[in-house]
C-alpha cells in the first residue's frame, strides 16, 4: 500500500529528471511526463489566487464604502474587483511557467487530434454540457428534491453587474486556470498511474468541491466528467477550455439578459 501512495504522489508532483525510467511494460501504456515540477507550480498558483482575495477584502470594502457605495453595493464591488485581479494575475503566472516548460501537455501516448478537430471538438462539448447538466438537473429535481437555480452562479452574476471586468474573468481566466488544474495537473497525472474512470471521477469530484455549491453537486460533477471525456478524446487541452469557455460565456449571457429575455417571453403570451 505505501508503493502505491508513493508511486501516486510521485506523479502528481513530478519525479526529478534523475530517476530511474519505468520499465518496458509500464511505458507501453502511455509516456510518463518527467523533468520540471509544473504541475505543482500550476496548482499552488491556483490555490493562491483562490485564497489572496482573504486578505484585501477589509481594506477594499472600506474603501468602496468610503466612496459612498452602501454595504451590499460594496460588498459586490470588492468582490468584483479582487476576482478580476487576483484570477488575473493567477492566469499571467500560470501561462509563464506553462510556456517555459514545452513537455507539459506530452503525457498522452498516440496522435492528438489536429488544431481544427480540436476546435470542432471544443464546440460540440459545450453542447456535450449543455445536454449533460440539463440531466442533472432534471435528476436533481426529480430524484433529490432540489430547487433549480445556483447560488454561485447568482453570486456571480450580481458581481458582474457590479464590476464588469470580473466577467473576463468568469467567461475567460477561470476557466482556463480550472482546466489546466483539473484537467491537466489532476485528472492527467492521475490518468497517468489508474485509469481513466477513477482520475475522471475524482478530477470532477474535486472540480464539483471547489465550486462551494453543493448542493448542486451532481451538475459540477456531470460537467468536470464531460470536460474529462473531452481532454481524453482529442488529447488536447484546448478541447475542454473551448467547451468551458462557451458554457460560462452562455451563462452569463442569459442571466445578466434574464430580465430582457423574461419581457420577450410575456411580449409572446400577450400576443398569443
Amino acid at each position: 500500500m505505501p508503493t502505491k501512495r508513493k508511486k501516486l504522489l510521485d506523479t502528481f508532483f513530478e519525479k526529478d529528471s534523475t530517476a530511474k525510467p519505468r520499465t518496458e511494460k509500464n511505458n507501453s501504456k502511455r509516456p510518463k511526463y518527467k523533468g520540471k515540477k509544473t504541475p505543482l507550480f500550476v496548482l499552488l498558483i491556483f490555490i493562491i489566487a483562490q485564497l489572496s482575495p482573504i486578505l484585501f477584502i477589509a481594506p477594499t470594502f472600506d474603501y468602496f464604502q468610503g466612496q459612498g457605495l452602501d454595504r451590499e453595493a460594496a460588498s459586490a464591488a470588492t468582490s468584483g474587483w479582487l476576482i478580476f485581479l487576483t484570477m488575473g494575475i493567477g492566469f499571467i503566472l500560470t501561462l509563464i511557467v506553462v510556456f517555459r516548460d514545452k513537455r507539459f501537455f506530452d503525457i498522452w501516448k498516440g496522435k492528438k487530434s489536429s488544431p481544427v478537430m480540436a476546435v470542432v471538438w471544443g464546440f460540440l462539448g459545450f453542447l456535450l454540457l449543455l445536454i449533460g447538466q440539463s440531466l442533472a438537473a432534471l435528476i436533481e429535481m426529480n430524484f433529490l428534491g432540489i430547487d433549480p437555480g445556483s447560488e454561485n452562479t447568482a453570486s456571480l452574476v450580481t458581481i458582474a453587474k457590479a464590476v464588469p471586468l470580473a466577467i473576463v474573468s468568469i467567461v475567460l481566466f477561470g476557466p482556463i486556470l480550472e482546466e489546466l488544474v483539473f484537467r491537466r495537473v489532476l485528472f492527467g497525472s492521475l490518468n497517468q498511474t489508474t485509469n481513466f474512470f477513477f482520475a475522471t471521477a475524482v478530477s470532477a469530484l474535486v472540480f464539483a468541491l471547489i465550486h462551494f455549491d453543493f448542493t448542486h453537486l451532481l451538475l459540477y460533477f456531470t460537467t468536470g466528467f464531460i470536460l474529462a471525456f473531452l481532454y481524453q478524446k482529442t488529447k488536447s487541452i484546448i478541447t475542454p477550455i473551448i467547451a468551458h469557455i462557451c458554457l460560462n460565456s452562455y451563462v452569463m449571457l442569459i442571466q445578466l439578459n434574464m430580465d430582457k429575455i423574461m419581457e420577450f417571453q410575456k411580449q409572446m403570451e400577450n400576443l398569443q
